[in-house]
């Protein structure tokens, strides 16, 4: 759950507590700050706060692309979503200014509980836990995708008009700027497909735009859903995105090695719904046409294979040391692979 102290990112906590000590809070440093395990974006900490057990967020360190890591986003999301989406932890605090931890953060209530990476619990039975699991994912993101944004302060969210459009060449974008060579026939491809086989954009919601297994916290007796986390790329779009998003992630036994490799969640394990059964119950659950799907499922898996190429351009250029990176421009062209198969109808 934690980082061993001796690998934990150094931050100025001395200068964290000066700073919320001029805001009136009481930041306890009898006993350290604990980083939390496992994920390859944000710094988590676990911290106290007047008393109180609280979460501190702040980008990675070294550069980050534009747009992404945005603490300010999501602290404008979940200062008001848990009035009406009471799995969103309610953030306390934002502060812009890098020169108390060297970037901005926030400061947000922690929720306890059993989160579920690539792996499942030995303890768990896939076989039981499995169709719990699929259900609770589905009506999250279906509740998050109902949710009033008027009634929460948040219609004015993002640019939902030309959703589709900008993810398309924002990702084509990127892109580029991770690719080790300027001319990728293999990048060119699938932008050209995203380009000929673009849908019109559904009626905006709040998206998540990362909803996936390992960012619900559960109930580890009950396997309830008690929070989602990892806000900072929310904003009102298209949402089948969000559930091509999540589907990106969602491996199926008959899938190729190289995508049973990714290794986000254990939905090829017995028990887990396919993704096709996944899409089928969204539908019902909303009454949404995924008639079109296809798009969206390319999109998402373009970009998920952009996203691991950005991971390693960061680990080429020096901006982190951590060896799990040194793979993952092998494992983004896999996926980026699969995502042309797929747009090609090879694969589903």
């Amino acid at each position: 759950m934690f980082r061993p102290c001796e690998l934990t990112t150094p931050l100025d906590w001395h200068g964290l507590r000066s700073y919320l000590g001029g805001l009136g809070h009481e930041l306890d440093l009898s006993s350290p700050a604990r980083q939390f395990a496992g994920g390859l974006g944000n710094l988590n900490f676990l911290i106290t706060v007047d008393g109180k057990r609280c979460v501190l967020r702040r980008p990675p360190l070294g550069p980050i692309p534009r747009g992404a890591n945005d603490m300010a986003r999501e602290h404008q999301v979940l200062r008001t979503l848990w009035r009406a989406y009471p799995w969103a932890p309610q953030s306390l605090l934002y502060c812009a200014d890098p020169a108390v931890l060297g970037a901005h953060f926030l400061i947000m209530a922690y929720q306890p509980g059993l989160v579920i990476g690539g792996e499942m619990p030995s303890e768990i039975d896939p076989a039981q836990a499995g169709p719990v699991l699929s259900a609770h994912l589905v009506s999250l993101l279906a509740a998050l995708h109902g949710v009033p944004l008027e009634s929460v302060g948040l219609g004015e969210l993002g640019r939902p008009d030309g959703f589709l459009e900008r993810a398309c060449e924002g990702w084509a974008r990127r892109a580029s700027a991770a690719a080790e060579s300027p001319n990728d026939s293999l990048l060119g491809e699938l932008v050209g497909w995203l380009r000929r086989n673009k849908v019109p954009d559904c009626a905006p919601t709040l998206l998540h735009c990362d909803f996936k297994l390992d960012n619900i916290v559960l109930d580890p007796h009950s396997l309830k859903p008690m929070a989602v986390l990892d806000w900072d790329m929310s904003t009102r779009g298209d949402p089948l995105f969000d559930v091509a998003t999540l589907l990106s992630y969602w491996t199926e036994a008959t899938d190729p090695p190289a995508v049973q490799a990714l290794g986000q969640m254990p939905t090829a394990l017995p028990g887990f719904w396919s993704r096709a059964q996944v899409l089928q119950e969204y539908s019902k659950a909303t009454g949404r046409d995924v008639s079109d799907f296809l798009f969206y499922r390319v999109l998402a898996l373009f970009k998920l294979g952009v996203v691991f190429l950005q991971l390693h351009a960061r680990f080429r250029a020096g901006a982190t040391t951590d060896g799990r990176y040194a793979r993952f421009g092998a494992l983004g062209r896999d996926i980026l692979d699969f995502s042309l198969c797929v747009a090609r109808g090879r694969a589903h």
